[in-house]
Order: structure tokens, then sequence, then C-alpha cells
């Protein structure tokens, strides 16, 4: 007996040492090092993207002289065409072998030469008027296409640097605090370098017999009259280019994938269209899909006007591109707030206190024309920016581990989830671009004109205003229906650990 018993109270004390903290294996954390040049990895995406948005429509319509019908046929199909090759991308890296490097680095890495040499010719005026056209939509699809090949497995690399869900939320809070800062990079190299070109407009008159203006031309060719702004806008995309080479060595030198992180017990994988189903019958993420799809609509609306309704409505010519830098250092300032405030309130709850730009909306196109209130509606914006940068993201990874946990046979899927994510954003830029250009068309916009129509003016602020409120309004109900609250995501990570023992 007495040697059962010393049996037993040594098996108790083992089972008591062995349960304690010291005896455990601790999940592995990441560095911070490996978390910052895991976020330097998205400051490309979003330094070219924030010139795009902001530059490239006053770009096409001013500097390289197309029509607004034509500026919104090559905005629409670049942006659509690049929607298309996202789930076609992140299918092919869902069946790309692992290498040494990993399955999603050599997408970015073999991407990254081709993007540069592409977002360059974006920004170069060709010698041939009849060509120029067909050259823009060329260069910026091969430009999209090359972006689809580093930006979804960059953003797929989430569910591969690390398990743990707290790792994730840092790493995607250091990501877009980086991504946000790429956005004021990007702003503040095209808008300052392009603002400081200073290249005149043109004197017109308005005909008030028909429906559109009549642009009155002096005798100055079109290469005199954008010459200063053509190498503003190549010395700009240089720099960038630059950038985004660094960016991306940092991203391949610092970060490496762990193929152990998504294994999970499988028995088989499915073919791309049984998961695509399966992806799309998974309601928390159809939700966050079409949720963010529609704020991030109203976002790009307001992303792509503002510089338009700044000079030609607002009527600061010369201001604009500082307008713009204070919306961006705004936005960067407050993505760590942000990241405190989720893990406080939750991420639900932060999305409807984050996204709430709607009166400063009203207040900018309600006001008589005034600098210093222009610049308060914009540092009040930037603020709803982060929170619309950061918070979707920082969601789509519990929706992940949700159907992970509900779909424990099914597996290899994340790319797919991240690429029909990156899909809806880009398409709801394209028709956003699109219908937005193709509005001032038809309201008659004039090129490189010193003032507008009244007609122009009124499209701007419906643009920037109306249009994009009616948008966020309709995300932010669907997202009231978003299932995954904390309770819910907390049960999901004590799952996935089990799975993945």
């Amino acid at each position: 007996k007495a040697s059962g018993t010393g049996v037993k109270m040594h098996t108790s004390l083992l089972y008591r040492f062995s349960s304690h903290s010291l005896f455990q294996k601790k999940p592995t954390g990441l560095s911070v090092s490996s978390k910052l040049c895991y976020a330097i990895g998205g400051a490309p995406y979003q330094i070219t993207g924030s010139a795009l948005g902001f530059f490239l429509q006053i770009y096409l319509l001013d500097v390289a002289q197309l029509d607004p019908f034509y500026a919104s046929i090559i905005l629409f199909m670049g942006r659509v065409w690049d929607a298309v090759t996202d789930p076609t991308v992140g299918f092919l890296i869902s069946r790309s072998p692992w290498t040494r490097h990993g399955r999603m680095m050599p997408w970015i890495m073999l991407s990254t030469p081709f993007a540069v040499m592409s977002y360059f010719m974006i920004w170069l005026v060709p010698p041939v008027e009849q060509g120029k056209v067909v050259w823009y939509l060329f260069f910026y699809c091969i430009f999209q296409s090359m972006q689809t090949c580093f930006h979804v497995p960059y953003s797929a690399l989430t569910m591969f640097i690390t398990s743990e869900q707290k790792e994730r939320d840092s790493s995607t809070a250091y990501r877009m605090t980086v991504e946000v800062l790429g956005t004021l990079i990007g702003t503040a190299i095209q808008g300052q370098i392009v603002g400081g070109a200073n290249a005149p407009c043109l004197n017109h008159t308005f005909s008030p017999n028909a429906s559109y203006s009549i642009i009155q031309i002096p005798n100055i060719s079109i290469s005199q009259i954008s010459l200063d702004d053509t190498r503003a806008y190549m010395l700009a995309s240089g720099a960038i280019g630059i950038i985004y080479l660094f960016c991306a060595a940092v991203l391949f030198l610092g970060v490496r994938e762990k193929k152990a992180v998504s294994r999970v017990r499988v028995e088989r994988r499915t073919s791309f269209f049984s998961g695509l189903l399966l992806l799309w019958r998974h309601r928390p993420y159809v939700k966050l899909v079409i949720g963010f799809l529609f704020t991030s609509l109203g976002f790009l609306l307001l992303e792509g006007n503002f510089a338009l309704f700044i000079t030609y409505t607002l009527g600061f010519r010369d201001d604009f591109q500082n307008v713009l830098l204070a919306i961006m250092l705004s936005a960067t300032l407050t993505i760590p707030l942000w990241q405190l405030f989720l893990t406080r309130f939750g991420k639900k709850t932060s999305v409807y206190i984050g996204i709430s730009v709607i009166p400063f909306m009203i207040l900018v196109v309600c006001v008589e024309s005034n600098l210093i209130i222009t610049y308060i509606v914009s540092l009040a914006s930037g603020i709803s920016v982060a929170a619309a940068f950061f918070l979707p993201w920082s969601m789509l990874p519990d929706v992940v581990d949700d159907f992970k946990v509900n779909n424990p046979d099914s597996q290899g899927h994340e790319a797919v989830f991240y690429s029909f994510y990156v899909f809806f954003t880009k398409f709801a830029s394209g028709i956003s671009l699109g219908i937005s250009t193709l509005c001032l068309y038809f309201a008659g916009y004039v090129t490189r004109g010193c003032t507008q129509p009244d007609s122009v003016h009124l499209t701007l602020k419906i643009l920037v205003s109306a249009a994009p409120i009616t948008f966020i309004v309709l995300g932010l109900i669907i997202f009231k229906t978003y299932p995954i609250n904390e309770e819910r995501r907390r049960h999901n990570c004590g799952q996935l650990r089990t799975l993945l023992q």
C-alpha cells in the first residue's frame, strides 16, 4: 500500500509539474523584426495604389490629354482585368509546389521587376497621339496583373507566418500601419513632385446654347503644355519604383514561410470549384466581403475624385497635394490607436465607431470654400480612412479560421479567400473610377480648364459626398449581420489549436 501510495503521490506531483507553464510548449511568437519586415512588404501596393487612386484620373485628363470617355474606359477596363486575375492567381498559388523559399515568396519576387517596369510606363506620355489609349490600357493591365501576383500571395502570407491569432492581429496592425504610411509616402512623393510642376491651365468660355463647354486653346502645343507635368510624373514614378524594389527585398530577406502552420489533419484536398462553393456558402465570409465592398466603394469614390474636387470646386489648385497629405498623415498616426481600440472593445464595434466619416463628408460640400475647414475635415477623414484600411483586413483571418473549424476536411484555400477579398476591392475601385470619370464626361468636364462649368461642380460634390455616404451606410448595415463576435473568435482559436496538434 505504502509503495502504491508513493507511486500515486509521485505521479500526482509529476502531473502537476508537467502542467506548470514552464513545462508547457509555448507557441512560438514572431519577433518585432519579422513583423516589421512583413509589414514593409505591404508598402509597395499602397504606395502605387495611392498614387494611382489620387492622381491617375487627373493625369489622364489633364496631362495625357485624353477624352474623359476614353479615360473612363481605361480606368474601368484596367480594374476589371485586374479583378478577374485575382481568383485566377489565387487558384494557381494554391496549386503551386512548395519551394525552399516557400509557396508565396517566389510569386512575390518574380513579379516585382515587371511591376516596376510597367508602373513607370503608365506615367510616360507616348510620342504617338493615335495609340495613347491602347498604350495606357495595355500597361495599366500589365501592372495590375503583376500587382496581383505580388499582393495576393503577400496577403495570404498572414496565415503562413504564425498560427497564433494574437500574433496575426499584431502582424496585421504592423502591416496596416506601414501600408497607411506607404499611402502617405505615395501621396507625398506624387503630390509634392507633381504639385511643384505648376503646369498652366487653359482659359475657356462656355457656349450658352450647348450642353458641353467649348474650350478656347491658345497657340500652344499639347507637348508644350504638359512638358513640366510629364517630367514630374516620370520622376515620381521612378522614385516609387526604387522604393518598391527595396520593400520587396526586405520582405524576401526578413520573412520566412512556415509550412507547418497551415497543416491540419486532413484526408484530402478539394478541387478549386468545390472549395469555391464551400467558400461562398460560408456566411461570415460573404457578409464580410459584401460589407467591405460597399464601404470600399464609398471611400474609393472619395479618393478618386477628391483631387479634382479640391482643385476645381474648392479652388485650391496650389494646395490639393497638401490636403491629400493631411488625410494620409492622420490615417498613419491613428492605426495603432485602432489596434488598441479593437483589443478593448472588439472588431465589430470598432468598425461602427471607425467608419463614421459621414458628418465630415457632408460638411466639406455644405460650407463655403475655406482652406482651414478643408484641412480639419481632411484630418478627421484620415481617422476613418485608417479604420477602413485596418479593420476589414484584421477580420479576414478570423473568417479563415472559422472556415477551417467548420470544414476540417478542406484545406489550402487561404489564397482563394484573400484573392476574392482583393478582387472585390479592385472591382469596387474599377467601378468607382470608371463611373465617376464617365459622369464628369457627361457633365462637360474641360480638360486642363482653369474653371469648370456648374454641372461639373455639382457632379464632383455628389461623387465626394452623397454617393460615398450611401455606399458606406449600406456597408455598415451589412456589417451589422456579421456573425463572428469575440466569443466565437476565441472558440475558433481553441479549436484550431486542437486541430494543429
